[in-house]
């Protein structure tokens, strides 16, 4: 049976997805203990190549963000797709940190690139066409990028080493850019008239803005501590040896269709309040891991953690467009350099405390800290006209 365009158009950008995000990015996580016990990386300088992933990440916002011309970013957008390969293939191909920080550096470049330019090319393409956006689709690449990666890597582990299962998850990722590359329709220009909107922008009062900022800011510390070392967290549990690949998958699975579900729950109970619940299940997916009482933690936290990260990002970027519904951009922009400085700063935090303590529990106590603060700021934020002109409903 032949595949529509439309869902050609969409599973292209899910499998963008799954190159820049699953395979350059996430699969440095269950990758991590392997490489420390195989090519002795510590456990400072892997929280430090997290920070320069991170970093290769905040760089790649802050220029996809000036840019308009949507036949430069399809261009950027393709050749992305060939820089997570490049950068993936670097890992297995240098034997120095120096090099794997070059690595994470450009993966977080892509992976940006995925991120921002891949979704805005899918909807550009499926709103021109007259589809519905189907944005909590396209985010469920986000689940799948994380259990794709990690079985490629729980596979190749078993067979090869280190360097040698790094060379072959570029070889897996060369090949799924044949569809990504392939299927996606090249952009579509606006036609020379088209039909007015009378959506208005609201604009957000300076203390909204001010609190929405630091709020997505905690948000990234308590994403990224968890989201990069895992996997290493619960194999250093008492008996739990082996356990972190399992948990890092069935974050994936519950992330797969949360942002979609999320969505259903915002419109219930207003986005402010699915934040807040997010919020508190988010704490207990940092925390549960450290609770004992052998897989329950782990599990839990897996499910808690994976159900609201990606959910936290959808809604937040919803949020953003709402204020801002004739250039969402404007917001969102700004909101992700807010979510990528944290996630900058909390990788190389919590590597320099696992070096001193000799584990990873004081990074999430911290992680976990910092999201109860981005709680009360969204306490705050329920008590607080939202816009500068009207009231907007969230």
């Amino acid at each position: 049976m032949a595949i529509s365009l439309r869902a050609k158009a969409s599973i292209a950008g899910i499998i963008g997805l799954l190159i820049t995000l699953g395979i350059a990015r996430f699969a440095y996580t269950p990758m991590l203990p392997i490489m420390r016990e195989q090519a002795g990386l510590g456990l400072g300088a892997g929280g430090w190549l997290a920070t320069a992933n991170y970093a290769g990440y905040f760089t790649g916002v802050f220029l996809c963000g000036r840019i308009s011309d949507l036949n430069l970013k399809d261009r950027l957008y393709r050749w992305g797709l060939i820089l997570a390969v490049i950068s993936t293939a670097m890992m297995g191909m240098v034997f120095n940190e120096v090099g794997w920080a070059i690595s994470r550096f450009l993966a977080g470049l892509s992976t940006a690139v995925g991120m921002m330019l891949g979704g805005a090319l899918v909807m550009n393409w499926l709103m021109r066409n007259g589809h519905r956006a189907e944005l909590g689709v396209h985010f469920s690449g986000v689940g799948l990028s994380v259990v794709m990666s990690s079985f490629a890597v729980l596979m190749l582990s078993e067979h090869v080493l280190w360097w040698e299962n790094w060379l072959f998850l570029s070889l897996l990722g060369l090949i799924l850019v044949l569809p990504a590359w392939a299927w996606l329709p090249k952009p579509m220009p606006a036609p020379a008239v088209e039909r007015e909107s009378k959506m208005q922008d609201r604009p957000p009062t300076v203390a909204v803005r001010r609190l929405l900022l630091a709020f997505y800011f905690c948000a990234g510390v308590g994403f990224v501590v968890t989201s990069t070392f895992i996997v290493a967290i619960v194999n250093a549990l008492p008996e739990m040896e082996d356990v972190g690949f399992w948990m890092f998958v069935i974050l994936g699975i519950a992330a797969a269709p949360s942002c979609m579900l999320w969505d259903l729950i915002a419109r219930r109970v207003g986005a402010i309040d699915a934040l807040l619940i997010a919020s508190a299940l988010h704490i207990a997916g940092i925390l549960l891991p450290l609770a004992g009482g052998g897989l329950f933690g782990p599990v839990a936290g897996a499910l808690c953690f994976g159900f609201t990260f990606a959910g936290i990002v959808s809604m937040m970027m919803g949020l953003a467009g709402r204020f801002y519904p004739t250039r969402p951009a404007k917001m969102m922009s700004t909101l992700t350099i807010a979510y990528g400085v944290a996630q900058i700063l909390a990788p190389a935090l919590t590597g320099w405390m696992s070096e001193r303590t000799g584990s990873y529990n004081a990074g999430l106590l911290v992680a976990a800290a910092v999201m109860t603060a981005g709680l009360v700021m969204l306490l705050l934020l329920r008590r607080l006209p939202l816009s500068i002109n009207q009231q907007v409903t969230v």
